[in-house]
């Protein structure tokens, strides 16, 4: 029998470099965060809700945790959110996830978590996307142009015929960026100082402002502003989204009515919810129901979607 000590000193660990040149499918990260939805309805992957730590002095400390039979896997992620790490040369951003045996416990491996949460997170969009958005849709509207807006950029761009691009952010060196990968996929891009005018025309909105947790920027953006049959992902919370104009949306779903039942804050007002993200693939919450239809998808991050993307990447790991 193996020594466990033996496994501890060879956990490999999956940086950022190394994560990034496996190249992971679009449809490959939204169908591995879909089956483990449908495994959790199944009874054969759990997860606990978001546990959050806030101190005093503005930091975010956060921690999910799930675990399935297939894959047989337990991730923990840890993150912490601290805006004074711009002073230091840091993202604001950093994380890890550790990964366990979910039969013996044993040690797989340490995820860059910031990675996994990048691709989680627009992997849950384009989850809800699938069924909430025009399959026909071409313009991709951005409010906030950080790690999440290339992100889902890539993701959206790869599961719908995205032609055009239309970027806000209050950072022009972001807002640059994300126009010139834009270009590089072939896509036409513009940049916007006002945002009303960026997501006018879109048929796609992803917004992904920066929010602290404790002190949120006053809301911006209004939902009114959207053309019928636009949907939004809300990648922020919703903190930017004025409350009165959400009801312009036919339909909003969340990530886990489980979950948000345990926050102080709700995302958005609970009577304008109409389910959740497993409604939704286990088809109890309908889809989009017309092509004027506006709706959105409002979501704080689940724990199986770290499991989902952290347990993909370790798996093709090992084949490379």
């Amino acid at each position: 029998m193996q020594d466990p000590s033996d496994t501890l000193e060879q956990i490999p660990y999956l940086s950022p470099r190394r994560l990034e040149a496996l190249a992971l499918p679009s449809l490959v990260v939204v169908d591995s965060i879909e089956k483990l939805i449908r495994g959790q309805a199944a009874g054969t992957v759990w997860a606990a809700s978001k546990s959050t730590l806030t101190p005093p002095d503005g930091r975010y400390i956060m921690s999910t945790l799930a675990a399935a039979d297939d894959p047989q896997i337990v991730s923990a992620k840890l993150l912490v959110l601290n805006l004074r790490n711009a002073a230091r040369g840091l993202a604001d951003l950093n994380s890890l996830v550790t990964l366990l045996d979910s039969e013996t416990g044993l040690p797989l491996a340490v995820v860059d978590g910031n990675w996994v949460t990048a691709v989680r997170t627009a992997g849950l969009s384009g989850v809800a996307a699938r069924r909430m958005a025009r399959p026909e849709s071409a313009s991709l509207a951005f409010v906030g142009c950080g790690v999440q807006a290339r992100s889902h950029l890539q993701l959206m761009a790869d599961l719908f015929p995205i032609r055009e691009i239309h970027a806000y952010g209050r950072g022009a060196a972001n807002r640059e960026a994300l126009c010139r990968l834009a270009e590089q996929r072939g896509l036409r891009a513009m940049a916007h100082d006002d945002a009303r005018a960026a997501v006018a025309a879109a048929d796609i909105v992803v917004s992904s402002v920066s929010v602290p947790p404790q002190a949120p920027p006053p809301a911006f953006m209004d939902a009114r502003w959207l053309k019928p049959g636009a949907f939004v992902a809300f990648v922020d919370l919703a903190g930017i989204w004025v409350p009165e104009g959400m009801p312009a949306l036919d339909r909003i779903v969340i990530d886990d009515l489980v979950q948000e039942a345990t926050q102080a804050r709700k995302l958005v007002d609970p009577a304008l919810v109409a389910g959740d993200l497993a409604g939704l693939v286990m088809g109890t919450v309908p889809g989009r129901a017309s092509a004027e239809e506006r709706s959105g998808f409002a979501f704080r991050g689940m724990a199986i979607g770290d499991l989902a993307i952290a347990a993909l990447a370790y798996k093709q790991a090992l084949l490379f």
